[in-house]
């Protein structure tokens, strides 16, 4: 909710070890919402658990140390600080290393030094997957993650996506319109609408009618 708004009335999703998950559905019907109540940035009803853990009474920064890596709608990198602040600020032990992210994305390697604020979108967006991965968590969630990027920049970053989902049990929470894309990548879809859970199942089986009916494509 947000204040006396419910924006979330019947949201029903599961996500296993090492599974890419879809979260897809118009604009305005609850995705980033989803989100936000997942990272305990917004107050939920109902039933959150996380690795057997009760999430729904954590407040975020507990929440995030459970291992639950966020790649925000809009990137919202710490303008000031460089891109190797930005990477370590929030790091903390495990397979992803400030060396690994830079071999994933080069071009931050090359930009280490630089502010954040003066890097090109795309440059943003690799350095907000980066940060996340820097906190090595178990779900990655990716809202958005390729929106309002130039078409080459996107590519790399569903090369990045493709690469993640070879990380023996991280599991993957991604919001995106790009269904070609999506069906390359994920294993499982969940549509909302108003708020509510609508359709889940395979990504192969996610029809055209479905998707024209729900999506808008």
């Amino acid at each position: 909710s947000y204040g006396a708004s419910q924006a979330l009335f019947g949201v029903d999703l599961e996500i296993e070890e090492g599974e890419v998950l879809a979260l897809l559905g118009r604009n305005g019907m609850g995705k980033s919402t989803t989100v936000k109540s997942i990272c305990r940035m917004l107050p939920a009803s109902g039933t959150l658990t996380f690795d057997g853990k009760d999430l729904s009474r954590l407040p975020s920064h507990r929440a995030a140390r459970l291992g639950l890596g966020l790649v925000p709608e809009g990137r919202r990198c710490f303008a000031d600080l460089s891109v190797q602040e930005n990477l370590i600020a929030a790091a903390r032990k495990g397979a992803w290393t400030f060396e690994r992210v830079i071999e994933m994305f080069p071009r931050l390697g090359e930009r280490r030094g630089q502010r954040a604020g003066s890097l090109s979108g795309g440059e943003q967006q690799m350095l907000a997957i980066g940060r996340a991965l820097m906190t090595n968590p178990k779900l990655l969630i990716l809202d958005e993650a390729t929106e309002g990027l130039a078409p080459i920049i996107r590519q790399e970053i569903w090369s990045a996506i493709r690469l993640l989902k070879a990380d023996a049990g991280l599991s993957i929470l991604v919001i995106d319109k790009s269904l070609k894309e999506l069906k390359g990548v994920c294993d499982r879809a969940v549509i909302l609408e108003r708020g509510k859970t609508v359709w889940t199942g395979t990504i192969d089986a996610l029809s055209e009618d479905v998707a024209h009916r729900y999506i808008g494509v």
